[in-house]
């Protein structure tokens, strides 16, 4: 029989409590926002005094912001104002309509209404037909499609160890880099000694008093000051995504020449500061003229002294990370600074050396980049599959 998903389901909205506390008490149960529901981490609390309960295994769904149409199960407490506990009639497992809102998920939370925060779209859910059998085909449908998934879970539980035992890698790589163990065979071959030795940035960077600067204070450019061409300003958005040429911030050539000691060029090297620190974006010789913004510093190498990819490999090694990580941890987020940097140990080695140990490094990270897009295609391929077993289920293909 088919039957609209209105005809069988009934949606309450939760609501947002008076008392919220991030102590359990007594008297105190869950109160189940978006944290607690997705990644079942509870911060908070209440005594649910006009609020909407909800039992363990209750079926809920978000109604509020970017995950909206997303569905699963409740612990007992009381349900957030930006979900909705789904009731259902007895004629249906909450195990069906469960598999059959998550086979919908998509199609949800791309028809979400709203101009600001999204919103689900209730009337397309209630719209939804679905076939409804005996309660006995039901749990068979439900059997298998907890069989498929199961077997899905653990390809995809492989796929996400395998990532992160590259990570491990590759962080092995840059440690035996760093110790001159990858070109022990080619110092050989070649009748050098063994030049390693330690030195720090100041030895390292051109004889400018700029060649280690940090972006101007935030006072210094503020939004009014943007255009929309000119000069680029280059910030933490280029060096985490490692892209030079994304964003669209600019300054006037008068603004430009006020903060020329901000002023990038060329082969300069970018570090971010604040909440992501360490990441590091080196700048092409076809870089766009500009300045950085208050949240990186830039480094102008001396080249005779060190090549700015030996730099960058250096720098998001773990041995360095762990120096620099302990002392930029704040409070509300991390902040790497000049002076810290100024303080770090860096390895010099000659620049022949250094261009052998980056061309080690790229050839065993580029057997890593290639591995991870093909475990990222499956993954991605992995979740299709899963909304593909979602549809023959409920079209009687499974």
């Amino acid at each position: 029989m088919m039957k609209k998903i209105e005809e069988i389901i009934q949606i309450s909205k939760g609501k947002k409590p008076k008392l919220i506390s991030k102590v359990l008490e007594k008297g105190l149960m869950p109160y189940v926002d978006i944290k607690a529901f997705e990644q079942k981490i509870i911060d908070n609390y209440t005594d649910g005094e006009k609020c909407l309960p909800c039992e363990y295994g209750d079926l809920l769904i978000v109604c509020d912001g970017s995950r909206s149409g997303l569905v699963g199960r409740a612990v007992k407490g009381y349900v957030g104002s930006t979900l909705a506990r789904i009731d259902i009639d007895k004629s249906v497992l909450p195990e069906y309509i469960y598999h059959f809102i998550q086979g919908k998920y998509i199609q949800l939370n791309t028809s979400i209404k709203g101009t600001g925060t999204p919103h689900l779209n209730q009337e397309l859910l209630k719209s939804f037909e679905l076939y409804v059998p005996s309660l006995e085909d039901q749990h068979r449908i439900v059997t298998r499609i907890e069989e498929l998934f199961s077997q899905l879970d653990s390809g995809v539980e492989t796929l996400k160890k395998t990532k992160e035992q590259l990570k491990v890698y590759r962080q092995a790589v840059l440690k035996e880099a760093f110790e001159g163990e990858l070109t022990k065979q080619w110092r050989k071959e070649n009748k050098l000694n063994n030049n390693w030795k330690k030195t720090d940035i100041n030895d390292l960077i051109e004889k400018d008093k700029n060649a280690l600067k940090a972006g101007p204070f935030g006072s210094s450019l503020k939004k009014e000051c943007y255009t929309k061409n000119g000069f680029k300003i280059y910030g933490q958005e280029q060096v985490i995504a490692g892209d030079e040429e994304i964003g669209n911030y600019y300054i006037s050539e008068e603004k430009y020449r006020e903060l020329i000691t901000c002023k990038v060029k060329p082969q300069d090297v970018l570090i971010s500061l604040v909440g992501t620190v360490g990441k590091i974006l080196v700048l092409s010789n076809n870089c766009k003229p500009g300045i950085i913004n208050p949240r990186l510093i830039k480094v102008s190498l001396d080249k005779s002294k060190m090549m700015p990819m030996f730099f960058k490999y250096y720098f998001e090694s773990s041995y360095l990370r762990a120096l620099y990580k302990e002392k930029a941890h704040g409070a509300t987020m991390d902040v790497l600074n000049k002076k810290m940097i100024q303080e770090l140990p860096f390895p010099w080695c000659p620049i022949s050396e250094q261009v052998q140990v980056i061309q080690e490094i790229e050839s065993r990270l580029s057997v890593c980049d290639s591995i991870e897009k093909t475990i990222d295609t499956a993954l991605q391929e992995a979740e299709a599959l899963r909304q593909s077993i979602l549809k023959q289920a409920f079209e009687g293909g499974l």
